[in-house]
């Protein structure tokens, strides 16, 4: 009788213990999935702070598989999505997480020089696109004595050298926009934006390069509809290419006119963000249900012309530099 009591007794402990240790895992399972959400949403709105250069890039990529074989189109896009991966998950967050966590004052400037060279890179496009010029120097003369695959590897490359450039900005512009002061959520954001913006870019230019191969086949099929919407659709990429590229451009001066704002107001200079939030909402006013989308349209103007400007200031800035160099 008494062994069946001690019996019963060690049964009840250990079914208490059983259920206090499920206890902890619920909670443990709470806090876990509380992260999560957490890293999810700094994601995103890091995310969408960074659009602006993710539609850039998506809109330079393309660029670099023209003149190539259509069988080696996808395999160049994938070794550059690789180099991006490998700039931002091996180089760019280390060094972010270094940054901030030795010298946070740094991130503001940073991000403003970043910001700069944006507006420098967009202007450059608007000027060759009001008064086109013929480069001094003629790429494809370098590109006569190189082999196929000398050739592959020089694009290549390039495309990863000038995806530093971009991605550095992605993730200065992710690290400014995390609130929450753990490490590890800032390594969890970082990294989950430099994948996702990563996949996202490079499997949008994957279908832009494929599109008008998809339209060929189209074109060739049995359907009248799928003919016409193929033919369509191979008449329609050049267009849509330069539409893209049009798109990139003007992103590289918003964003990188909005960079440079909102750096000043960091540094105590406010008067340009106030101007355009109230002009923002200003014009949006007149426009009832659409209000949000023109105020948002009117600011990014507003930071596009000032990127404009900074970008306009920089170019002389570089073309003094050189003039003083020869």
């Amino acid at each position: 009788m008494v062994r069946v009591e001690n019996r019963t007794e060690a049964e009840r402990r250990l079914a208490g213990g059983l259920f206090a240790l499920l206890d902890d895992v619920a909670a443990i399972a709470k806090v876990a999935a509380a992260s999560l959400d957490d890293v999810a949403a700094q994601t995103a709105k890091a995310g969408s702070k960074a659009m602006g250069i993710v539609i850039d890039d998506a809109a330079v990529t393309p660029r670099y598989v023209v003149g190539f074989a259509s069988a080696r189109e996808l395999p160049i896009i994938g070794k550059i999505a690789l180099g991006s991966l490998k700039n931002k998950l091996v180089f760019l967050l280390p060094g972010a997480l270094l940054l901030s966590a030795v010298a946070p004052w740094a991130i503001t400037p940073l991000l403003m020089a970043g910001g700069l060279f944006l507006c420098f890179e967009g202007y450059e496009k608007v000027h060759e696109l009001v008064a086109p010029h013929q480069p001094a120097h003629d790429a494809e003369v370098d590109a006569a004595g190189l082999t196929p695959q000398q050739m592959e590897d020089s694009k290549v490359a390039g495309a990863i050298r000038t995806d530093m450039v971009l991605s550095a900005e992605i993730m200065a512009i992710t690290l400014a926009s995390v609130s929450e002061p753990s490490f590890w959520m800032r390594a969890a954001v970082l990294a989950a934006v430099g994948i996702g913006v990563t996949l996202m870019v490079y499997g949008a230019v994957a279908l832009i390069v494929k599109a008008d191969d998809f339209g060929a086949y189209l074109a060739r099929g049995r359907s009248i509809a799928g003919r016409a919407f193929g033919r369509a659709l191979v008449r329609a990429m050049p267009a849509f290419l330069k539409l893209l590229s049009l798109i990139g451009m003007l992103a590289m001066l918003w964003v990188g006119g909005g960079i440079l704002v909102h750096g000043l107001y960091e540094f105590g200079v406010k008067a340009p963000e106030h101007l355009i939030l109230a002009a923002s909402g200003a014009v949006g006013a007149f426009f009832g249900a659409l209000s949000g989308f023109v105020g948002w349209l009117t600011g990014a103007a507003i930071a596009g012309v000032i990127g404009l400007a900074a970008g306009w200031v920089t170019a002389l800035g570089v073309a003094g530099a050189s003039r003083l160099r020869r």
